[in-house]
């Protein structure tokens, strides 16, 4: 048996999410930075794409780190990439603070306004795709943007075409916009996803040593050079988590903790963990983790 550490995407932030986490990883971030990064959870702050993707990728990497028991895998849904590389041991901590500093700020000056998520829930994936088909054009971009559960999905575009798919649900799902105020996961941000790549040039991967699992291709990578187009394209690339946790299930794990924050991840696990045991972070003792982290260790060797 194995076990899966994974971190959660935009849409989870909240005000105050850094304050209590260990000094010296915030230290470290602000010392990679050059910033102050406690000033970065404030409800004010939390408006900026770049000031969220960086709380989550801190508290990913802080509360991880807080465990000190390795785990078998790790996966993140679409920002939650970078913290999870990190873990594996794929990316310098401050190497990644500046690749996501940048890449928000890249996502909002493409798309400042007008654009963002919803997630459409109680509808089957062809259901959502054909609703997608009858409101797309130019001038209302919608995309598929994510596939968190059978029915369970995300569309990003903007404003205009969330409004007209949701419309046209008339009772049949519930469509609820997230707090994401950019249209990840599909062909708009190709550009910006480009430009980071880019920046990827000078950064220095390593192979993962804890099994890094893609949240777009649902599968495990070990290839540098594809560790890096993952995480340099994520944003633009239709986010397959259902396929994702599946893909761990069917690998023997059986032990999933969500870290930091909240427990969105947990929920939809549950419904793929037919055994095993699936549990968020926040709400959870230390002590507990660990033990449960040693035993799933003990079972797997």
């Amino acid at each position: 048996m194995s076990s899966l550490l994974v971190f959660p995407g935009q849409g989870a932030q909240r005000p105050g999410m850094l304050q209590h986490l260990p000094a010296v990883v915030l230290q470290q971030a602000s010392d990679a930075l050059g910033e102050e990064v406690r000033n970065l959870d404030s409800a004010q702050a939390l408006s900026s794409t770049r000031a969220v993707q960086l709380c989550l990728l801190i508290a990913g990497v802080a509360s991880a780190r807080m465990l000190e028991q390795t785990p078998d895998y790790v996966g993140g849904l679409s920002i939650g990439a970078y913290p999870a590389a990190v873990i594996a041991g794929s990316l310098a901590f401050s190497d990644a603070l500046k690749l996501v500093s940048l890449r928000g700020e890249l996502m909002q000056q493409a798309y400042p306004q007008g654009y963002g998520m919803t997630a459409i829930i109680g509808l089957q994936l062809p259901a959502v795709e054909a609703l997608l088909v009858q409101v797309h054009s130019p001038q209302t971009p919608v995309y598929l943007a994510n596939i968190n559960a059978d029915n369970q999905t995300v569309i990003a575009g903007s404003d205009d075409a969330m409004k007209a798919v949701a419309a046209l649900l008339r009772g049949a799902g519930v469509a609820k916009r997230l707090a994401v105020s950019v249209p990840s996961h599909c062909p708009l941000l190709e550009k910006p996803a480009h430009a980071l790549a880019e920046a990827f040039t000078s950064v220095t991967l390593k192979a993962p040593t804890i099994t890094y699992l893609s949240s777009t291709r649902a599968r495990p990578i070990r290839d540098i050079e594809h560790l890096r187009d993952d995480l340099a394209f994520n944003m633009c690339r239709i986010v397959d988590w259902r396929g994702t946790v599946q893909s761990a299930y069917e690998r023997g794990v059986r032990l999933q903790i969500e870290l930091p924050p909240g427990a969105v991840l947990s929920g939809l696990a549950r419904r793929v963990f037919e055994q095993g045991t699936v549990i968020a972070f926040e709400g959870a003792r230390l002590d507990t983790l660990q033990a449960l982290l040693r035993e799933e260790g003990r079972r797997h060797q």
